[in-house]
């Protein structure tokens, strides 16, 4: 029979004689209770707190409902939470669920001001987008956009959330280095086609300390995959020496990365380095023994083979000096397959076959991390006419990483979703149903007894309960 539905309720298909009937009558339902859990790693943290601090706010403080730090919270919860437009905020500000982890006051929104916003605790987009459309030279006198982002401050702001929630020091850390595209659809400002992503798009640079994010930098198409990596390499690798000046560092990235001005600064400043390099006819001859013995050992097994040969190389012109290089000498299926690394780590420590195998192949994890950050936490959505802000939208995409991160790394520590990717989490974990309460002393959340993570959110509630953490420090000036 063709459904029929009105206003009030909707009539679908029965179930074996039963009617049935839906409604919107359910009273103050929220379908995302498992961002409690969230809460609980901000209020251990003070990672959005510190964010928050990172903006000047020139409005007048007797007409502001919404603080910046509130307002950062809306929309970095929002992102975790799977709502990527500030579109969907203004259904948003009417839920008391995400009021409660903004922090508001009057949860529900009886209190406001306008007779318009009663019911309302949050912020609509109007406001929200103050955030990231406020020009750089914003002042007190400023007719609308007054919140102006120091974006210094910013870029810096993920160094140390990653040494916040690492208070004991590592003997060793690598750091990633890649750049990825960004596809846009518009003419936003930076905009340039890119001939291997075959693709208008911005083309930013990421760094990445394991699962750690520490650099979303946004730039246009039109450059190399390297520009600007030292200069950012190098106040990272300072700040992090200020806090841990034993730890050894060791830059990674693929062939786009192996340029001589940055394997020059790592060889001057202690830091050591393993990028991929680009095979050409000089490397492929050097090998040409290796790859012909494992040519005739496919030949015999009919299986892959290789083998691995380190040397000295320089090139005729772009390098300043002879540098260790190790080939793979590789024959599949399809053919020959060479390949080569570039590195300052010494053979008497790091074997061939292991930096390349056990070191280097590792990196492939941080495009992982990147594709996880675009696919699930939506920093592709550079859609704003400037990079200013653009670039503030990847940063709270980036903010919303961390916080998740956060939330893997300590609380789901030791349960079955330890692993998962931040949209597996959020689906499983977040995407809770309840109903909301709010009295005068307490707001109850009644969640859905057909979860079936239950166990496994109070063992993440356990986690994070016992999880403690050094007093934060304060944010950078």
């Amino acid at each position: 029979m063709p459904t029929e539905c009105s206003e009030q309720s909707f009539d679908f298909q029965p179930l074996v004689g039963r009617q049935v009937t839906a409604r919107f009558d359910g009273g103050t339902i929220t379908s995302d209770a498992g961002g409690l859990l969230l809460r609980e790693v901000e209020a251990k943290t003070k990672l959005l707190a510190d964010l928050a601090r990172c903006f000047d706010d020139f409005r007048d403080p007797e007409l502001i409902e919404h603080s910046v730090e509130e307002l950062i919270k809306q929309r970095v919860f929002a992102l975790a939470l799977g709502y990527e437009d500030l579109n969907d905020h203004d259904q948003l500000r009417a839920d008391p669920l995400l009021a409660v982890l903004v922090g508001k006051r009057d949860v529900t929104g009886a209190e406001r001001l306008d007779q318009r916003d009663r019911g309302k605790p949050l912020a609509g987009k109007s406001t929200l987008n103050r955030l990231e459309l406020t020009p750089a030279r914003a002042t007190a006198k400023s007719r609308y956009k007054k919140v102006v982002a120091r974006q210094r401050n910013l870029a810096t702001w993920f160094v140390e959330a990653f040494l916040r929630l690492h208070p004991q020091p590592p003997a060793e850390i690598i750091l990633d280095l890649d750049a990825t595209d960004d596809p846009i659809h518009g003419q936003q400002a930076g905009r340039f086609f890119h001939g291997y992503y075959d693709s208008y798009c911005y083309l930013p640079l990421y760094i990445f300390c394991g699962a750690h994010l520490l650099l979303a930098k946004l730039r246009p198409a039109d450059i190399d995959a390297a520009a600007g990596s030292v200069k950012q390499v190098a106040w990272i690798v300072e700040r992090i020496r200020q806090e841990w000046p034993q730890v050894r560092i060791i830059l990674r990235g693929d062939s786009g990365f192996c340029r001589e001005n940055l394997m020059h600064w790592c060889e001057e400043n202690r830091v050591d380095y393993v990028f991929g390099l680009a095979k050409n006819k000089r490397l492929t001859k050097i090998l040409g023994r290796e790859l012909y013995e494992v040519e005739q050992q496919f030949q015999v097994t009919g299986e892959p083979a290789r083998t691995f040969q380190e040397f000295t190389y320089r090139t005729r012109k772009s390098w300043s000096r002879e540098r260790r290089v190790i080939g793979k000498a590789e024959h599949l299926a399809k053919g020959s397959n060479p390949r080569f690394i570039v590195t300052s780590l010494p053979a008497e420590r790091f074997a061939a076959r292991a930096l390349y195998e056990n070191c280097y192949c590792a990196r492939g994890d941080m495009e992982n991390r990147i594709k996880e950050q675009q696919l699930c936490l939506f920093a592709d959505r550079t859609s704003c006419q400037t990079m200013r802000a653009n670039q503030l939208r990847l940063w709270l995409s980036s903010a919303a990483y961390v916080l998740m991160q956060a939330l893997r790394q300590h609380g789901l520590k030791d349960t079955p979703l330890a692993q998962a990717r931040c949209d597996t989490i959020r689906l499983k974990l977040l995407k809770i149903g309840a109903i909301v309460r709010v009295t005068v002393r307490r707001v109850w959340l009644s969640l859905a007894q057909s979860c079936p993570y239950q166990a496994v959110f109070a063992q993440v509630y356990s986690n994070l309960c016992r999880w403690q953490l050094p007093r934060p420090w304060p944010a950078p000036a």
